[in-house]
């Protein structure tokens, strides 16, 4: 039983804590004129009047004024039972609207304290997350760069790649795939392992970095950032557990080695590739749907690595030391 009274004390305390201090001090304002006017509708005997004092309701609101405030001048006394009652309510309501607008102060107060703390961590998480993510963006930039060079190679066709201006098309053919299988001769590729080789490891590699930012930064500060990010990782799992093309150098258990076997089984899809005239479902050319697959991939990560790489390197210039 005690228990549920305290309850309900704490609760009506809580609830009261929450009223604003303005309600509180519009009470204390609003209650004094009508303690007066209660005092000019009680018979003047119930009071001690001085002799030439005035009993109209400008009067008695001075009297109701004075006594709320407690300051008691005693020019007006309450003389008998109606009047010293009232005029004992009106005390009592005057000391505990002070007391309760005090504490709404109080709690207003301590409300603000701790929104401003609140404020105040978020800025310094806010702060160390920028830092962690500047401290990322140079290698992020990086491995999306080499990416995206991967994914000029294998768009373009081997007779018109270039050393120096690796731009990605994002409106190349299915057609330019052709030579996919042909070693990438990019400066940064030493190797001579097929372009789509290369790609699919640059995009392993990508998708790995990225999730692990992602792991180790809080990115909410950068909406878009995290919406790309969380998109290629998931593009890029979502290809690699059912492209063929993944799966078939997964198995080569010598890297960079290719058989007589699959080489020519390269040859035959690259001309099916370059001779393909039809939609993009495949269905009357099963063979090429692994390519049709890597061109979706292509497509849409190439994209979001470009997204990727512009709203990085502005956050990297945004927050560039003057």
């Amino acid at each position: 039983m005690n228990e549920k009274i305290s309850n309900r004390l704490r609760h009506f305390f809580h609830v009261v804590s929450n009223i604003r201090p303005i309600v509180w001090i519009g009470l204390y304002l609003c209650v004094t004129p009508l303690f007066a006017l209660i005092y000019w509708w009680l018979p003047d005997s119930q009071f001690r009047i001085p002799d030439g004092a005035g009993t109209d309701y400008g009067s008695w609101l001075y009297y109701s004024t004075v006594t709320i405030t407690t300051l008691g001048f005693g020019d007006y006394t309450p003389a008998h039972g109606w009047a010293q009652a009232v005029t004992a309510i009106e005390v009592m309501c005057g000391l505990i609207f002070l007391g309760l607008f005090l504490n709404a102060v109080g709690s207003m107060k301590s409300e603000i304290d701790v929104a401003s703390e609140v404020e105040r961590r978020k800025r310094v998480y806010d702060a160390e997350q920028k830092e962690r993510l500047l401290k990322n963006i140079p290698r992020l930039l990086h491995n999306i760069n080499i990416f995206l060079a991967y994914c000029y190679a294998v768009t373009t066709p081997l007779a018109q790649r270039k050393e120096t201006d690796t731009t990605y098309n994002p409106d190349f053919s299915f057609n330019d795939l052709a030579d996919l299988f042909e070693p990438s001769q990019l400066s940064i590729d030493n190797s001579r392992l097929p372009a789509v080789e290369r790609l699919l490891s640059s995009a392993s590699n990508t998708s790995l970095l990225l999730d692990s930012v992602q792991n180790n930064v809080d990115l909410r500060q950068w909406p878009e950032v995290l919406e790309d990010c969380f998109s290629f990782v998931a593009n890029y799992q979502m290809f690699s557990a059912t492209d063929a093309l993944t799966r078939r150098y997964r198995l080569d258990d010598t890297p960079g080695h290719i058989s007589d076997r699959m080489r020519h089984d390269e040859e035959s899809l690259s001309a099916l590739v370059a001779g393909w005239h039809g939609d993009l479902n495949f269905k009357k050319e099963p063979l090429l749907q692994p390519v049709g697959e890597l061109y979706s991939f292509i497509k849409e990560n190439a994209g979001l690595a470009l997204e990727l790489e512009t709203k990085l390197t502005s956050i990297a210039l945004e927050n560039k030391p003057s």
